[in-house]
């Protein structure tokens, strides 16, 4: 099996220029009416294009969490997680797909089957026979930006929010998506004294907001002492309106709770570390007021945009991802 992915891999490899830059027979959609997403330039290479991303790179290569795959064009539903596998060979792979939502149109080079979203579509990537890695032997090789993932929601569980001001909500959400257990993340504004306030407004550091990421998290999975202890390895505790290069009160840190029986657990933590810094810390720890969702183009912005600017360390990412493993 180790041989047979190394010589996919190779294969894939040869073929990422040509199938990149070549022509697709088929008719094209006939949903002119739909309303996209707006994408990426990454996006717009593979899913309009025919690209191909590097291996090993993509968002969802190593990821096995339960819920669905959807387009990240139209958001049709494609995938299940439960067709999921790993097959080493650099990309997302699905042993099968959701009845119906992907359509098959021969390749350029005449000898692979390439995969399209059945509603809209954007390419997905290339679907492959008889390599044996499962019992329906049946490999669809799918690039992870074509993909949006929707996790399962378990309304029988009891999930939990808490809501993180580290500076610049772009590391700091991308950060949080990195643990174990963290379900969701929105990033907004908080504890401010305006409604519905836009990214230009709060950057004008007069509506008393601060970016904020909303966690959504499974207490089976993640306990808050452990998320709340990973957010301030994240942050300098002692710094006043400032993380990184930037500075602001809207960049100021500060932990707040929607539920009052949270606050106990937060203290433990939060006095802890102000005994190991020696010195009064700068982070707000208080009951949330209000918040709201930023503009899109902030949501999981450093997914969209993988060299954008963050305030974070590369290594912290790594070390996140790995810390409850």
């Amino acid at each position: 099996m180790k041989y047979m992915a190394k010589i996919i891999f190779l294969f894939s490899m040869l073929c990422i220029v040509s199938c990149s830059k070549s022509t697709h027979n088929g008719a094209q959609t006939n949903n002119t009416n739909m309303k996209y997403n707006q994408l990426t330039e990454i996006e717009r290479y593979v899913i309009e294009q025919k690209g191909t991303e590097r291996p090993f790179t993509g968002e969802y290569y190593d990821f096995f969490e339960e819920g669905t795959y959807v387009c990240k064009r139209c958001g049709a539903e494609l995938y299940r997680s439960s067709d999921k596998f790993h097959s080493r060979c650099g990309w997302p792979s699905f042993d099968d797909e959701i009845k119906g939502a992907v359509k098959r149109l021969t390749d350029a080079d005449g000898i692979r089957t390439e995969i399209r979203c059945a509603a809209c579509d954007a390419h997905l990537g290339h679907v492959f026979k008889g390599e044996g890695f499962t019992a329906k032997d049946t490999r669809h090789c799918v690039n992870s930006v074509s993909l949006k993932f929707i996790p399962k929601q378990n309304k029988n569980k009891n999930m939990k929010e808490i809501y993180f001001a580290g500076g610049c909500f772009w590391g700091t959400e991308h950060y949080f998506k990195q643990l174990r257990g963290v379900l969701e993340t929105q990033v907004g504004y908080a504890n401010g004294n305006t409604d519905n306030p836009t990214y230009k407004e709060v950057c004008n550091n007069n509506t008393g907001f601060a970016e904020t990421v909303r966690v959504v998290y499974d207490p089976e999975v993640l306990t808050l002492e452990f998320l709340t202890e990973m957010y301030f390895k994240s942050i300098d505790p002692t710094s006043l309106n400032k993380q990184g290069n930037d500075i602001g009160t809207q960049y100021r840190t500060g932990i707040y709770f929607k539920d009052a029986n949270d606050k106990t657990e937060l203290l433990k933590v939060y006095n802890r570390v102000q005994q190991e810094v020696g010195s009064q810390l700068a982070v707000e720890l208080k009951p949330l007021e209000n918040f709201y969702n930023a503009e899109e183009y902030h949501q999981d912005y450093l997914d969209k945009n993988p060299n954008g600017y963050c305030h974070l360390p590369l290594s912290l990412f790594k070390m996140a991802k790995e810390a409850n493993r």
